[in-house]
């Protein structure tokens, strides 16, 4: 199979005919748990300014970088080195280091005891307006894509929009550095993402690879426009896996492009803090019994995972 498998839905569509969107969305993520989005209308200037001050940080002397690394807090904010992540039950880390910036609560809002404040470099001047911008764009992206999933579900359009208001998300700037013809893992192995949808913005390195449901490994390269959108566990459980949360990895590159950098921006929507992830009623039947009859909160579910993953 080729990576034309996963054909890109426009959102274009979604302005022209939402049920064909919606349609065509939901069937992408029911088939494989990705989909392809093109003609996403993020500002390219923006994302441009982001990923350039990602590269700012990254670049910086690593006492530096440390200066932004809060341990045992998950890596929810700031700086995570490299050597610290790993897929669940991998033997070896993630090849990556990464930096993440939340949602700005409300003063004196009662979800700040799941959610910290954010960190931002001072060696990087732009890196506040344009991460954040960068933030609340994708976060607002997210939310009009959980519409039509919503619509794909038979649920109220609405029915996203409580949940998420406050969600617990995060804007991960991702670096994989150099990888040595020796190295003993893989930039990030095998595994599905926690939270309710990811949002990934095409890197300029290839690597990103998806688990077909025949076993195959399916190369993902969105083409220029697009991004790449993921089932996470949260919505997995939530619909019973009527839409599945894929494996899915990044691979090393070839010999010749192990010299190079590969930085992505993917961003985590969750669900709020304290949102109770019950089976969906509508996506129980004979054939697919409710797999998850005890529900559970966003935030344990999240604590429960960061532990699985070495981050906690």
């Amino acid at each position: 199979m080729t990576e034309s498998a996963i054909q890109p839905v426009s959102m274009k569509l979604a302005e022209a005919d939402f049920d064909a969107f919606s349609r065509d969305l939901g069937g992408s993520f029911a088939r494989y748990g990705f989909a392809v989005v093109a003609d996403h209308g993020l500002d390219e200037a923006m994302i441009r300014a982001a990923v350039d001050d990602a590269k700012t940080f990254f670049a910086l002397p690593a006492e530096a970088k440390m200066a932004y690394h809060v341990p045992g807090t998950g890596g929810a904010r700031g700086y995570t080195p490299f050597g610290k992540e790993a897929a669940k039950d991998a033997d070896v880390v993630d090849l990556k280091e990464f930096w993440h910036t939340g949602r700005d609560l409300p003063e004196g809002h009662p979800y700040a005891r799941y959610m910290r404040e954010n960190l931002w470099p001072a060696e990087v001047p732009g890196f506040r307006t344009h991460v954040k911008g960068l933030y609340e764009a994708m976060d607002q992206l997210g939310k009009r894509l959980l519409v039509a999933i919503a619509r794909y579900l038979k649920l109220d359009d609405d029915y996203f929009e409580g949940p998420t208001a406050l969600g617990n998300s995060v804007l991960r700037l991702l670096h994989y550095p150099p990888v040595p013809a020796d190295a003993p893992g893989v930039r990030a192995g095998a595994h599905e993402d926690i939270n309710v949808i990811t949002l990934l913005l095409g890197a300029e390195e290839a690597g990103l690879q998806v688990k077909d449901r025949t076993g195959e490994w399916l190369p993902i390269s969105p083409p220029e426009g697009a991004l790449v959108v993921n089932i996470g566990d949260m919505l997995q459980r939530l619909t019973n896996h009527v839409l599945p949360s894929t494996t899915h990895r990044v691979v090393n590159p070839a010999p010749e492009r192990r010299g190079y950098s590969r930085y992505s921006t993917p961003f985590f929507l969750h669900f709020e803090p304290e949102f109770l992830i019950e089976t969906l009623p509508g996506c129980v039947t004979a054939e697919n019994p409710n797999r998850y009859p005890e529900p559970i909160t966003a935030e344990d579910f999240l604590l429960q995972r960061l532990r699985e993953i070495r981050l906690l």
